[in-house]
């Protein structure tokens, strides 16, 4: 899947996680072979317009693209990019939970 132009709706975001390399206690790259765990981390690379309150009108997004985030481990639908080994998460934005500052 092309994800340019792909615009998350509402208070979705457009996320490209961000996989860390792992190292054993004593400093042993492991492979990606070895079962990793879902990242944590991610990349903001498109936020949507933002949720509508009950009186219509839209609340603003607090994260924007370029933010490096922490999220939910299990949160959001994965999408595939047009290679292989590339991954996407579009998730709400109630399940950013920390925005790292710059």
């Amino acid at each position: 899947m092309n994800i340019k132009g792909l615009k998350p709706l509402g208070d979705r975001v457009l996320i490209k996680p961000i996989y860390e390399e792992e190292k054993t206690k004593g400093g042993i790259l492991l492979p990606d072979t070895v079962s990793k765990e879902k990242p944590q981390e991610g990349e903001v690379l498109a936020v949507g317009p933002g949720a509508t309150n009950k009186e219509g009108k839209i609340i603003p997004m607090t994260v924007k693209v370029g933010d490096r985030v922490v999220y939910a481990r299990y949160s959001g639908t994965e999408i595939k990019g047009e290679k292989e080994d590339e991954e996407y998460l579009i998730i709400s934005e109630k399940d950013i939970l920390a925005v790292f500052e710059k």
